[in-house]
């Protein structure tokens, strides 16, 4: 007899969850609050979002936030401006206000048949007010609209996964309201596991070659920006489509004193210099 009870997300074969995550992704669905996640840049946020909908089987709509992002985008626009042109042209458009209202992507949520994933992506980086604004939406999962005088409600609640860098503090109230997870860096067994997901035949000297220089230069202090796992994974298809071998990853010589291929890890000339310096002090990074 099959169960009628909910998909559970417990990773996929492509994404490697902790178990804390799966607790909270899990935790986050069943009390149906959002899901706030914060950690490093590249430490596979966004990616969550994708893969607890793939998993669960269910829609993903991304609101990607920018500086310049209002909450009233994720609701709805109003284009007063299409109108009056319209209007001075004579179009029949005009009789129908609905003409000039574009959903924004909490609306696509709300009236998704099946219930949807909705991603807010790094929500930080909006104005210090967007997530207060956000909260009555949310809460209730309906919102007023205004030139229509239609209340729109979701049909089937979404499940909320909302990304943060850490960019800004946000506010209390918020906060109230989501169930919160860190995504901590992960160790090197975990990281071994992310990789094998990704590259199944890699050869285990390059690996572990591969691995103890990423986590050399992530040690390194004073690093403006730490290479991160989705980096690694960049640099770990260049290494194998140019065929470098393992050994190049761990030279003596002080002249290599940066890993092969390093603009994939090292993002700023700052950290280029810092490591340079360094590894010609010591006599190499990597050995």
């Amino acid at each position: 007899m099959e169960s009628d009870a909910p998909k559970q997300f417990e990773g996929t074969s492509s994404y490697v969850a902790t178990e804390d995550l799966v607790v909270a992704v899990n935790a986050a669905i069943a009390l149906q609050r959002p899901l706030l996640v914060k950690g490093e840049p590249g430490t596979g946020k966004t990616v969550l979002a994708h893969e607890v909908a793939r998993a669960l089987d269910k829609t993903l709509i991304e609101w990607h936030v920018k500086s310049t992002t209002k909450a009233q985008h994720g609701l709805y626009e109003y284009d007063a401006v299409a109108r009056l042109r319209d209007s001075q042209l004579g179009s029949d458009k005009v009789h129908d206000i609905r003409n000039y209202i574009m959903r924004g992507k909490l609306w696509d949520a709300f009236e998704h048949e099946q219930g949807a994933i909705l991603l807010i992506d790094e929500i930080d980086k909006a104005d210090i007010e967007f997530p207060n604004d956000l909260l009555q939406e949310l809460d209730r999962m309906e919102f007023f609209v205004y030139e229509t005088k239609e209340t729109v409600r979701a049909k089937n609640r979404p499940a909320v996964i909302i990304t943060s860098n850490n960019e800004k503090e946000l506010p209390d109230a918020f906060l109230r309201r989501c169930f919160f997870h860190y995504i901590r860096f992960p160790d090197a067994d975990t990281m071994q596991a992310i990789v094998d997901t990704h590259f199944p035949g890699l050869k285990k000297e390059l690996l572990e070659s591969a691995l103890h220089a990423f986590y050399s230069l992530r040690g390194v202090p004073g690093l403006k920006k730490k290479p991160s796992t989705s980096e690694l994974l960049d640099w770990i298809k260049l290494l194998v489509a140019e065929d470098i071998p393992a050994e190049a990853l761990r030279t003596k010589d002080k002249k290599e004193f940066l890993p092969p291929l390093f603009g994939a890890l090292l993002k700023n000339e700052q950290d280029v210099a810092l490591v340079g310096g360094l590894a010609r002090g010591h006599g190499g990074l990597y050995n």
